[in-house]
């Protein structure tokens, strides 16, 4: 459809301030919002998901079109709400206790939830009883969890560890990522899984979770 292919193509090049009118002017078709969702906003991220895992564009372009993204779905959030959209899975996202950096995590968060998933970020510096208490109060599926220091990488294991003793570890899916984690790390210190990017964090979440594309 022309007017879902319009909106892909907004958001794929990051036009934040066009991306909203495409979306009104698909609702005055009669297009369901959920289709605008899926087919259009999320459809225009996936495309540059895919060119950065091609290294075809960087974190800024990724960054602008998850912008794009996020200003059509603040205009359908009402209307998915209204007719009761359910999440693909809900998600606990954090980074771990002693590290501060956020730009990675923020772009997974914004992938992950332009993908379909509702995505709980709790921010930096998070303790691993954070991380088990929203896990608990919210009934997520996945914990995505990042460490972008060499010296705050065992506390991914001290976090899985503390998941264990309250007796929820077999209840979610641990995802783990960050500049020094490696895939061998990761399955080290206990997660299910690793992503090197925002990109191929939304395919193994789905991958972990069983989620078809």
């Amino acid at each position: 459809m022309e007017e879902l292919k319009r909106i892909a193509e907004r958001v794929e090049k990051g036009k934040h301030l066009e991306v909203p009118e495409e979306v009104r002017k698909a609702l005055e078709k009669g297009i369901p919002p959920y289709d605008i969702l899926i087919n259009g906003l999320q459809a225009g991220l996936a495309a540059i998901g895919e060119r950065f895992k091609r290294d075809e564009c960087f974190i800024p372009e990724v960054l602008l079109a998850a912008r794009a993204m996020h200003a059509g779905i603040d205009l359908l959030r009402p209307l998915l709400a209204e007719a009761k959209t359910e999440p693909m899975a809900k998600i606990v996202l954090g980074t771990v206790k002693d590290d501060l950096h956020d730009i990675g995590k923020n772009m997974v968060g914004m992938m992950l939830e332009g993908s379909g998933f509702r995505v709980i970020d709790v921010g930096v510096n998070v303790p691993a009883e954070k991380f088990a208490e929203t896990i608990e109060r919210e009934g997520a599926s996945l914990l995505a969890m990042s460490a972008l220091l060499s010296t705050t990488m065992p506390y991914l294991k001290t976090t899985i560890d503390v998941l264990k003793e309250k007796g929820i570890r077999d209840k979610v899916k641990v995802l783990v990522g960050g500049a020094p984690v490696t895939e061998e790390y990761a399955m080290t210190v206990g997660a299910d899984g690793f992503a090197p990017d925002a990109a191929r964090a939304v395919d193994k979440a789905k991958e972990l979770l069983n989620i078809r594309s």
